[in-house]
């Protein structure tokens, strides 16, 4: 058999054709992809706002089935939770959720922040994409959890 006849690799025709259908495929792909990401901080900070509402109605429901309205903790799990007019505190929300990573947490008396950190790190955070949490201000009123996802 002659050595001359025998093709040993690809021909550079055939690897800039490759390339070339390869960069095509791409130049669709990554559009799609890139809008993902905003559609994914979207879902996780609704989803978070709908953590929130359940933590606290269950709370309140815990705090009701004690039957004393001067109580002003609840033990959930094993972990105590703040609680004022019957609903969690703006400090001790974050105690009836089992996992809010991905969010960076401020507290004050008056509200709870949950902010959705960039990229997975809780050092940078996306300012216009959060959960507030301000709770009951009298006995007879729930607690507010408003998702604000403008800048998701």
């Amino acid at each position: 058999m002659n050595k001359e006849a025998e093709q040993t690799g690809f021909s550079l025709v055939e690897l800039v054709v490759v390339i070339t259908i390869l960069g095509i495929l791409a130049a669709f792909a990554v559009p799609r992809f890139a809008s993902l990401e905003s559609q994914t901080r979207l879902a996780s900070t609704q989803s978070l706002a709908g953590s929130i509402r359940s933590g606290a109605a269950l709370a309140h429901a815990v705090w009701l089935a004690q039957g004393d309205a001067a109580s002003t903790s609840v033990t959930m799990e094993g972990v105590t939770v703040e609680m004022h007019n019957g609903y969690p505190t703006a400090a001790g929300i974050d105690d009836t959720l089992v996992d809010y990573s991905g969010f960076v947490l401020t507290a004050s008396a008056e509200t709870a922040r949950f902010t959705k950190a960039s990229n997975g790190s809780r050092a940078a955070a996306i300012e216009n994409c959060f959960v507030s949490y301000v709770p009951a201000a009298t006995a007879n009123d729930s607690p507010t959890v408003v998702a604000t996802t403008a800048g998701c």
